[in-house]
């Protein structure tokens, strides 16, 4: 049987790849489980700089296995026992969203509910022009999972977030970048060597100040100003300690690009 998660770390960048092209990367509870292990291992191993989660065959993700829903899989357990079990694999989009360090959703083709939820909890997004985006879960009757609601209001606001899970229209991916659902829209036609091309970026970007702009950007979602002011001036001070800025420095006075070593 395959893997049903795809793990590669090369030069500092952890892809993560969903893989039942089959059936559409449709995630069950085996893909739930690697994912969320593999995200925890990520967060604290320091050969990862960056992440990126993508989806094999040409999608990204189609959400919970409606086939499998139908069927009336996992319903034979108690409800507070299922309840239990979705919070716990859940976990995967937050340690995706918390993590100090970027992470990077590439979509091709569809990304529908816990699909989209994962893209969301994601730092920054980047899809094929031929991408289809939608929350899904209304149409199947459900109320969503995987963060989806928190992510989508705090990255579009309230309305918007509404009119997107109420309503659960289908967006193409010129029309998510317009609203600001992705990052960046890029042809079909290599598109999964330009995400890991973005991707890889990051992955050689001073790793630690990028963690410390992380860390205060998730604290702006809940702070007061005055706690994420006190947080910056420590992050920044601690980046002006850092060889990478230093370096960053040298190369700026120098007129040159920067080599980050990540310390």
């Amino acid at each position: 049987m395959a893997e049903v998660l795809l793990e590669t770390l090369d030069d500092g960048l952890l892809t993560l790849t969903l893989n039942r092209p089959e059936r559409r990367n449709a995630l069950n509870p085996e893909i739930l489980e690697a994912l969320l292990d593999a995200t925890r291992r990520a967060a604290s191993d320091p050969a990862v700089a960056a992440v990126m989660l993508t989806g094999a065959g040409g999608s990204f993700c189609v959400g919970g296995d409606v086939k499998a829903m139908a069927a009336g899989e996992g319903r034979s357990a108690l409800l507070d026992d299922r309840v239990e079990d979705l919070r716990r694999k859940m976990e995967a989009a937050r340690v995706l969203h918390e993590m100090r360090k970027p992470t990077i959703a590439a979509i091709e083709g569809a990304a529908a509910g816990a699909g989209l939820s994962l893209a969301l909890a994601c730092d920054l997004r980047i899809a094929n022009r031929s991408a289809k985006l939608t929350t899904a879960f209304a149409k199947v009757a459900l109320s969503g999972d995987f963060g989806g609601t928190y992510f989508l209001t705090k990255l579009l606001g309230s309305a918007k977030a509404r009119e997107l899970y109420l309503t659960s229209p289908i967006l193409t991916a010129d029309e998510a970048l317009a609203v600001g659902l992705v990052t960046r829209v890029v042809d079909d036609g290599g598109f999964q060597a330009a995400a890991r091309a973005y991707a890889m970026a990051l992955a050689k970007g001073p790793r630690l100040t990028l963690g410390y702009i992380k860390h205060n950007l998730n604290m702006a979602e809940y702070a007061p100003l005055e706690a994420c002011f006190d947080n910056e001036a420590l992050n920044h001070t601690r980046a002006a300690t850092t060889d990478d800025h230093r370096e960053a420095a040298a190369a700026f006075v120098e007129k040159r690009q920067p080599v980050f070593r990540g310390r």
